[in-house]
């Protein structure tokens, strides 16, 4: 029944600014309102929307102001220079600063390959692509290049 997800919401302080931001990561702008925005992520399956508040100060937890954007394990490798040339700040995360991120996420039985950052309004996104799947090694959190020269 359930094909995947088709959209998530984050709270913004400023429509204009964060439309800017997310224009950078190359979405498409599918729908806007007075308050209101969306963002496709892939186009007739996916979107984001925007909503512009005065409460986009909500305490930070995992569970809220938080976004993956799925990507190809290819473009995990590119990601850090990628979003380096697009001016935005890859955020410390699990201990890991910019230089050993893309990290690896021992989520077992699978792994997966992610950067992290933050939106004008210190919403967390992610980049993150999976690269096994119901593998039954144990291993320990490390950055994408220890990773691939393990393999």
């Amino acid at each position: 029944m359930i094909k995947g997800l088709y959209e998530a919401h984050l709270p913004v302080s400023n429509l204009e600014t964060s439309i800017s931001f997310y224009k950078r990561l190359g979405l498409e702008l599918a729908y806007k309102q007075d308050k209101l925005v969306f963002f496709w992520i892939v186009k007739g399956e996916s979107w984001l929307g925007l909503w512009e508040t005065d409460r986009v100060e909500v305490p930070y937890h995992a569970s809220l102001r938080h976004i993956a954007f799925h990507v190809d394990k290819e473009d995990i490798l590119h990601a850090k220079e990628w979003l380096n040339e697009e001016g935005i700040i890859i955020r410390t995360s699990f201990g890991f600063d910019d230089e050993h991120q893309p990290l690896v996420l021992p989520n077992n039985p699978q792994a997966h390959a992610a950067i992290y950052f933050d939106d004008p309004d210190g919403n967390l996104l992610e980049l993150i692509a999976p690269i096994r799947i119901d593998v039954e090694e144990e291993f320990e959190m490390m950055t994408f290049e220890e990773w691939l020269n393990r393999q």
